[in-house]
């Protein structure tokens, strides 16, 4: 059992939560997830570490309240225990220094993206991180975020917050105006397809984190195949990071939708 120690809303339906995990705290690298399940026949739910306290042995995870099993884990409270947390688990971000790195995320994928702003911008890089959402009210981590970015720019859909327009196009802008070397996107599969449409047309190397197709986080399910320059990955023990530019995104996006009248219940 892990217990919460934590718990915040940073918007209507995202929590952030800190949990008692001690040794996933310790080997945790920016990249990694835990599989999660609340009750004994809870669902498993793929999430990616958002940050850990190796000294204090806690992670901090970013939870959407999207489907059933998503809402029981946002309802618990400081103090209550979730079932199982393994990790970590997949393959950590391969960290080098390459220059200015473009790091775009939008919505939740914000969360994910964080530990890898900080680890590039460790290792050297300036990084500049490119947020999104629909409005001012689901922007997350900002502040989080320019604590560990060279430089921040937030898009919001209805220009309630930051710039008017989307991630792709605060994405853009930054290319336009200085050499950048890398990209790095998470959120979801419709947006990192149209980043990775955007860079393909600079020739910029981009990492898409495709950890939103995920189920078991072992490889036995295979749920989580994809595509990518003409060979089958499975994205939670191949990835879950793969280069943009050779992932069959229209295949991705249609296994997606598959179960989505399921997951809406």
């Amino acid at each position: 059992m892990n217990r919460i120690t934590a718990k915040t809303y940073l918007s209507a339906n995202v929590v952030k939560m800190e949990i008692e995990a001690p040794l996933i705290a310790r080997a945790r690298r920016a990249g990694h997830f835990v599989i999660v399940r609340t009750g004994e026949k809870g669902e498993r739910i793929p999430l990616t570490i958002a940050a850990a306290d190796a000294e204090r042995g806690t992670i901090t995870l970013i939870i959407q309240a999207a489907g059933l099993s998503t809402r029981k884990i946002c309802a618990l409270r400081v103090g209550d225990e979730i079932t199982d947390v393994a990790g970590p688990l997949g393959q950590a971000t391969h960290i080098g220094r390459h220059g200015t790195v473009v790091c775009a995320g939008g919505g939740v994928g914000v969360a994910p993206l964080l530990p890898i702003v900080e680890a590039f911008r460790k290792a050297g890089n300036r990084v500049i991180a490119v947020i999104a959402a629909r409005t001012k009210e689901l922007v997350i981590l900002e502040d989080e975020m320019k604590t560990c970015a060279d430089e921040v720019i937030v898009m919001t859909d209805d220009g309630s917050h930051g710039r008017k327009g989307l991630v792709t196009h605060g994405v853009e802008a930054v290319i336009l105006r200085e050499k950048t070397n890398l990209c790095v996107t998470i959120g979801p599969a419709v947006m990192m397809k149209f980043v990775s449409l955007l860079t393909k047309r600079y020739d910029l190397p981009t990492i898409a984190s495709l950890n939103t197709i995920m189920v078991d986080g072992s490889g036995m399910c295979g749920a989580c195949r994809v595509t990518v320059g003409g060979k089958t990955r499975f994205v939670c023990v191949d990835g879950p990071e793969f280069d943009a530019h050779q992932v069959d995104f229209d295949e991705m996006l249609m296994r997606l939708n598959a179960y989505k009248d399921i997951e809406n219940k």
